[in-house]
């Protein structure tokens, strides 16, 4: 795991291809069709390298969460386990990665009626209408969540709806036991290393088709696998509200707002074991010693 632009993906083909592992992807985006270019997916040639899973799996359209990544990515480990002893994540969202580590607390499935009732009143009066109806059912959580983010207030306020409880009552944040061991492997850079690289891949981005991409799915600009970095920008521009320069210019900005907003959740977790990408040997070495006897030890 670690911020996005610090290098990944690179890594963990190699290191792949030395547990003769697959990889699951824990990336909320590269999860969905048409958006390969600016979720940085893994290109043809990587997924003939190396089997992944979620990866391009969902149209648009499709409603997918942290907790049913969790019981996905459960239920294939299950599988994977009895032909591999070590099997290799990769990824930055965050929530996803604590899914399947932590487990998500069981918040019920939300009735279609309801999430179309609210998704309505979002579109017609707007994100502070929700905003009030949730301090009223839960004063709790509201203090807690981050008030500009629509998908986490929007969310609390179907749960509460849903349940007739308050959001905040039924997350108890309580790891759940794991039939597997968990090595936590981080990718770090320094800081002006690591912002360079972010702005040298969005330029490349721009040079392999994303505003071309971006232009096939403006038809779809509302729905929220695209309410990410790089199309929110690129939408603003072909809404005519700024420059294609400056458009670029933030995606830039907000990618490296993003990647620290990444690294502060990340250096919560004690369990993580912080390397720089190139140093190969001793990621290496780390991984080594805590593979099963069984495992190929070709690293």
């Amino acid at each position: 795991m670690g911020p996005t632009g610090v290098g990944k993906t690179a890594l963990s083909l190699q290191l792949a291809e030395q547990l003769r592992s697959p990889i699951i992807s824990a990336d909320s985006r590269q999860i969905y069709k048409d958006i390969p270019i600016g979720t940085a997916a893994p290109s043809c040639g990587d997924l003939e390298q190396v089997k992944h899973y979620f990866i391009g799996t969902h149209a648009l359209a499709d409603y997918y969460s942290a907790s049913q990544f969790e019981e996905d990515v459960i239920r294939l480990l299950a599988e994977l386990h009895q032909k591999h002893d070590a099997v290799l994540m990769c990824g930055g969202s965050m929530m996803y990665i604590d899914a399947v580590c932590k487990g998500i607390d069981e918040i019920p499935a939300i009735d279609e009626n309801l999430r179309d009732e609210i998704a309505g009143l979002y579109k017609k009066e707007g994100l502070e209408s929700i905003r009030q109806q949730l301090k009223i059912l839960d004063p709790v959580f509201y203090r807690q969540v981050d008030l500009k983010n629509p998908k986490r207030v929007i969310h609390a306020l179907e749960v509460c709806l849903m349940t007739g409880k308050p959001y905040s009552t039924l997350r108890t944040n309580q790891a759940k036991e794991r039939p597997f061991q968990i090595v936590k492997i981080g990718l770090t850079r320094p800081r002006e290393e690591l912002y360079e690289r972010i702005n040298r891949r969005v330029e490349q981005m721009m040079e392999d088709g994303l505003l071309e991409e971006v232009r096939k799915v403006y038809p779809y600009k509302n729905l929220n696998s695209l309410n990410t970095v790089g199309y929110k920008e690129l939408f603003e521009y072909l809404d005519g509200d700024c420059t294609l320069d400056f458009a670029v210019e933030k995606i830039k900005q907000n990618s490296r707002i993003y990647s620290r907003k990444q690294m502060t959740w990340f250096k919560r977790d004690s369990q993580i074991q912080w390397f720089h990408p190139e140093d190969v040997e001793a990621i290496n070495r780390f991984i080594t010693s805590h593979l099963p006897d069984t495992t190929p030890r070709s690293l």
